[in-house]
């Protein structure tokens, strides 16, 4: 299993009611987890050195912007407070016919069990970004 997560989706919905999707806190906090049961709280500065903040229940993912072009790319540092180092994912996003494509790289993993889990996890996540995107 690769160490690398990486997922190729297309929205339908347009590129910058996706993009507000992954930088607004307010609607960051309806879809940036992936178990709907848990209390959800994001704090984000969208901007290049920016820090964010998620609390997913007890968990607390945390990390630093390093990449912000609008509306086609986000790209951040991620770190769990209750494990191992720090990250990189990357998301960018282009317009397509049938809306948006999102490709999203989460890289730096030295656990292929960790890029799995991962994985799982964005895909869920994305679930609930789709479902909102195209509902909202």
């Amino acid at each position: 299993m690769s160490s690398d997560v990486r997922i190729d989706r297309v929205l339908k919905a347009t590129i910058d009611r996706v993009y507000a999707a992954w930088t607004q806190p307010t609607l960051l906090s309806r879809w940036y987890c992936p178990n709907p049961a848990l209390d959800l709280e994001v704090e984000a500065d969208v901007r290049v050195g920016g820090a964010y903040v998620v609390t997913m229940g007890p968990y607390v993912a945390r990390g630093v912007y390093t990449e912000v072009e609008p509306p086609k790319l986000l790209e951040f540092t991620w770190q769990w407070d209750h494990e191992g180092g720090p990250t990189q994912v990357r998301v960018e996003l282009s317009e397509v016919a049938d809306g948006t494509r999102l490709l999203l790289s989460h890289t730096g993993f030295t656990d292929p069990q960790d890029a799995g889990g991962h994985l799982e996890g964005w895909e869920l996540e994305l679930d609930r970004l789709d479902a909102l995107v195209t509902t909202a």
